[in-house]
């Protein structure tokens, strides 16, 4: 059917959270900077599959919260795609991960992040989450 709109591509991610502040990762082959996000893995809840990107995209290993930070949509390749976003709070940082030669890792306060991240609608979720914890 012309024009009918396609489901979006289903995503996960995670905001890495260390005491106070947050673990943003680049993009790979960018410098955009970005949470761990990737396709929800079979067999995973949407929360644990973000944890799993969190450990392969930037070290991450941590304790996942199931409750929804919130939900963004986002265009690339011409695919529409939805990301649920999970708070994960950060036990430990890996000296060396999978994706370490592709992408950079910063800690960085909630407001640095947010001048930092470029999706407005991530921003949003972001700054809302960090202001539930005042």
């Amino acid at each position: 059917m012309a024009g009918r709109l396609k489901r979006p591509f289903r995503q996960s991610g995670v905001i890495p959270v260390l005491d106070d502040r947050v673990v943003l990762i680049t993009a790979r082959g960018s410098d955009r900077w970005i949470i761990p996000k990737g396709y929800i893995v079979k067999g995973l809840s949407p929360a644990d599959s973000a944890a799993k990107e969190a450990y392969e995209e930037a070290g991450l290993i941590g304790t996942v919260s199931q409750d929804l930070a919130g939900e963004y949509r986002y265009r690339k390749f011409g695919k529409h795609f939805s990301v649920e976003v999970y708070p994960l709070y950060i036990e430990t940082m890996l000296e060396e991960w999978d994706e370490m030669h592709q992408r950079r890792r910063r800690i960085v306060s909630p407001g640095e992040a947010l001048d930092m991240i470029v999706h407005d609608n991530l921003k949003s979720i972001v700054a809302g989450f960090f202001n539930m914890l005042d």
